[in-house]
C-alpha cells in the first residue's frame, strides 16, 4: 500500500519557527519508516518561505534515504519551477487545474533532463479526465471529512472503486477521512495507497506498513 502523507503545519505545536521545524522532523521520521510520498502543502507561505522549507524537507528526507533502503518522493504543492529548484521529485496539482498544467510542470522537468512525479487532486470523473497524465490521483473525500469549516460528506467506498476503474492505469489513492481502520477497505475497493494529514501525525500510519504493497507504483 502506497503511503502518501500531507503536511500541515497549523496543526503542530509551538509558534511559526517551531512548527516549521517540527515539520522537518517529521518529514525525516517519515522517511525513515518508510512513507513513500511526502507533499508539502503549506499554500499560505509567501514563495521564498516556501521555497526554503521545500529545501529543509528535501533535505532531510535524502538524508534519511541514505540510511535506509526505501525511497520516499517529496512534492512541492506550489510552481515546478521552485519544486525543481529544490530538488524536490514533483509537484501536486490542485482540483480543476487546467490540463495543460501537467504538460506544463513536466516541460519545467525536461528541461533538466528529468521526469517528474505529479500528483492531482480530483473529486470527479471529470476531474480524473481533466488530470490526464499525472503519475497519481488523490480521489476525495471518500469518507466524512471533519475540518474548521464543518463536515464534509464522503462519497463512499463505491465512488472510490468507480474513479480507480476510470483512472486505470493511474494509480488512485484514497484521500479524506482514511485512518488506520478503513485504510484496508479502500485497498480492497482499489486504491493503490491512501493519503492523509492527520493520520501521519500519530504512530497509527504504521499500522499500514504491513498491507501489501500494489503493483502499480508512481513513475520515479
Amino acid at each position: 500500500m502506497l503511503l502518501y502523507a500531507i503536511t500541515n503545519r497549523h496543526l503542530l505545536p509551538g509558534d511559526e519557527n517551531a512548527k516549521r521545524d517540527r515539520l522537518v522532523v517529521l518529514a525525516e521520521e517519515w522517511a525513515r519508516g518508510g512513507v513513500d510520498t511526502i507533499q508539502l502543502r503549506e499554500k499560505d507561505l509567501p514563495l521564498r518561505e516556501l521555497q526554503f522549507l521545500a529545501a529543509r524537507i528535501v533535505q532531510a528526507v535524502r538524508a534519511a534515504e541514505s540510511k535506509t533502503r526505501s525511497k520516499t518522493r517529496v512534492l512541492v504543492n506550489g510552481p515546478a519551477q521552485l519544486a525543481l529548484d529544490v530538488g524536490a521529485d514533483g509537484v501536486h496539482l490542485h482540483a480543476n487545474a487546467e490540463p495543460a498544467a501537467v504538460r506544463a510542470a513536466q516541460q519545467v522537468y525536461a528541461r533538466a533532463n528529468l521526469e517528474p512525479v505529479i500528483s492531482a487532486a480530483c473529486h470527479s470523473p471529470d476531474e480524473i479526465r481533466q488530470a490526464h497524465g499525472a503519475s497519481l490521483l488523490l480521489f476525495s473525500p471518500v469518507f466524512e471529512k471533519v475540518t474548521l469549516q464543518g463536515n464534509t460528506r464522503g462519497q463512499g467506498l463505491a465512488a472510490l472503486r468507480a474513479a480507480v476503474d476510470l483512472a486505470n492505469p493511474t494509480p488512485v489513492l484514497a484521500l479524506g477521512g482514511v485512518n488506520e481502520k478503513n485504510a484496508v477497505a479502500c485497498a480492497q475497493n482499489g486504491a493503490a495507497g491512501v493519503a492523509a494529514i492527520r493520520l501521519f501525525l500519530g504512530e497509527a500510519w504504521r499500522a499500514l506498513l504491513q498491507i501489501p504493497e500494489p503493483s502499480v507504483r508512481p513513475s520515479s
